[in-house]
């Protein structure tokens, strides 16, 4: 008899990770499922991701953080570069266990009008040369044009983009890099608009604690 075909062992290993991953994103309280989330685009979902409670447990950051230096290790890296403030942490996590030993510093982002900015700091210019290779770090990938916006400053200044890291990849499907992106988790879940909701037309109670103070 012909044998059973055998699942691929990587795919196994990354989906038994990603799960672990989630579990302990659980335990911090940044991931919650199996509710109605009133998202801050208007959206609703089952599912939310609070990025501020992800780094909030310091062992459970070092241990995320180590996953994806180890990814990078094979790589010299010269400066890992967060996204803002908000991947900070995470970013810290990642450098402090690179064995590059690399030096950190952090984006900014805000806007001109109604068009994105991200630029770094005038004290963290001089890290960021030509030939500088550098990892940047992210917490959430939803759109993509963060990244895509810094990394168009790292080349502008000579720097050579090593890789991307992040926490969680949504979207992935639809967002496309040419620099090698590692993400923890990639995983995407549904969001409705408030006319199509199917949770709405099951009186499924709205949660809106995240939206708050935010314009909604």
């Amino acid at each position: 008899m012909p044998s059973e075909p055998k699942p691929n062992s990587r795919a196994v290993d990354q989906e038994v990770r990603e799960k672990i991953h989630l579990e302990i994103l659980k335990r911090t309280g940044a991931y919650l499922t199996n509710d109605h989330f009133l998202l801050p685009s208007g959206h609703h979902a089952p599912e939310y991701i609070e990025k501020s409670l992800v780094t909030t447990e310091p062992t459970f950051t070092e241990g995320l953080g180590a996953v994806i230096a180890k990814h990078f290790a094979p790589w010299p890296i010269d400066v890992v570069l967060a996204t803002g403030l908000g991947a900070l942490i995470l970013a810290d996590s990642v450098a402090r266990a690179h064995p590059s030993h690399p030096t950190l510093i952090y984006a900014t982002k805000g806007m001109v009008g109604p068009r994105r900015r991200v630029s770094l700091p005038r004290e963290f210019q001089k890290f960021v040369a030509k030939g500088t290779k550098v990892l940047i770090i992210e917490d959430l990938i939803t759109t993509g044009e963060t990244l895509k916006l810094l990394t168009r400053v790292v080349t502008e200044r000579g720097g050579q983009l090593a890789g991307i890291g992040c926490l969680w990849q949504r979207n992935s499907n639809k967002i496309k890099f040419s620099e090698s992106v590692f993400s923890l988790v990639t995983r995407d879940f549904p969001t409705y608009l408030p006319e199509d909701c199917p949770l709405c037309r099951q009186a499924v109670p709205l949660h809106r604690q995240f939206t708050r103070g935010r314009g909604e």
